[in-house]
């Protein structure tokens, strides 16, 4: 199959995490930005025989001496005419903070050309309202994201980032408002928000959530600093996916390339690739691209939980041996773990043909902080 003709030519510096068996980081990330066309250089922050949530691995981290060195090697030959950096999974503030001058040169270099350099960045930190991360990993991407374009935090990332508990739609939009003030950066997306759990979320505006909806939210700000926010609710999937993150961060990199690319030619020339102020939340590229995303990753996602359950009803065959609660308790969670690894080269179609079922919309002045309505 030819790769998405919607999708420009595109060089890809993806930095992220690396397992030999299935599909998270840059596993995930390489082969999906691949398989719509973009040229991926994958440069691996870890090296592990498989993802953390089968709560055993083996394996490397790299330290912040071996990423530097890997980029070095690239700039020596002059292999660095990238037009997006995705940056992922770090293991240490050290790493951090050595993607984060990666992210920095790569834009030195393309100051003469607003538009040619496009930073995404995953701050993976943490979930579920932990760290996963030691704790002065958070000051390291604090002083980074300053220097991104657009960055994919989770709803605990947000919040971290931002300062602001997330407890209702206003304190999330203060919560995005806040990272675009404090970081200036441009673009953001909150990658999943369980809307319903919010204190206001029977509200008029909020009308459309359900009990069984994720919610992305996203913004790219005006050129006040004031946000343009806009929604896209999506049904959630009864099961737990690993790499949904990774893949969500490198399908956007392709679609918003293809957004920037089918919208007024001078936006490509235009720093971080921030549209006019007229140009409503609906109608940004980040906006477009986010829906095609979703699209894809729900279909996606769909088929993996029906070819997990099938796995999983299957009737394994004992080899005979006597196994303690504990020891079937693990087997069983490798079990699981291993038929809900995403199905994402199976479904390729899905990729580069999404049927967009959930649209984006702007959310109301009444949802945004009081400085901005």
């Amino acid at each position: 199959m030819a790769a998405d003709p919607f999708v420009p030519e595109t060089r890809v510096l993806a930095v992220a995490s690396h397992v030999v068996y299935g599909y998270v980081g840059n596993k995930m990330a390489s082969v999906v930005m691949q398989l719509l066309g973009c040229d991926v250089a994958a440069l691996n922050t870890v090296h592990f025989s498989n993802h953390t949530g089968y709560r055993q691995f083996k394996g490397t981290r790299a330290t912040a001496e071996e990423i530097t060195a890997l980029y070095e090697g690239l700039t020596q030959s002059h292999l660095t005419d990238f037009d997006v950096m995705l940056s992922g999974y770090a293991p240490s503030a050290a790493a951090v903070e050595a993607v984060g001058a990666i992210g920095m040169d790569l834009q030195r270099k393309a100051e003469k050309n607003p538009g040619s350099f496009f930073w995404v960045l995953d701050p993976v930190m943490g979930d579920q309202g932990r760290l996963y991360v030691n704790n002065d990993v958070v000051p390291a991407y604090k002083e980074m994201i300053h220097h991104a374009d657009l960055i994919l935090p989770n709803q605990f990332e947000a919040e971290v980032l931002s300062g602001v508990k997330i407890t209702s739609l206003s304190t999330l939009a203060e919560a995005i408002t806040a990272i675009h003030a404090t970081y200036k950066v441009p673009h953001v997306i909150i990658t999943s928000v369980q809307i319903s759990n919010l204190s206001d979320s029977s509200s008029a505006s909020s009308t459309t959530s359900f009990a069984n909806t994720l919610t992305v939210i996203g913004s790219t700000t005006r050129s006040d600093g004031s946000p343009r926010l806009f929604r896209v609710d999506v049904p959630a999937l009864d099961c737990y996916f690993s790499g949904t993150g990774d893949m969500f961060a490198a399908l956007t990199v392709a679609r918003l390339r293809e957004a920037v690319f089918a919208a007024d030619p001078a936006l490509r020339t235009t720093k971080s690739w921030v549209s006019p102020d007229d140009v409503p939340a609906t109608a940004l590229p980040l906006a477009r691209s986010t829906v095609k995303v979703l699209a894809s990753m729900h279909c996606i996602l769909e088929k993996t939980m029906e070819a997990r359950n099938a796995e999983l009803q299957a009737e394994v065959v004992s080899n005979g041996d006597v196994l303690s609660e504990e020891e079937r308790k693990k087997q069983d969670h490798l079990r699981e773990s291993k038929a809900a690894e995403v199905r994402v080269v199976r479904h390729v179609q899905f990729l580069r043909e999404p049927t967009v079922e959930f649209p984006a919309q702007e959310w109301s002045k009444d949802d945004l902080p009081a400085q901005f309505r």
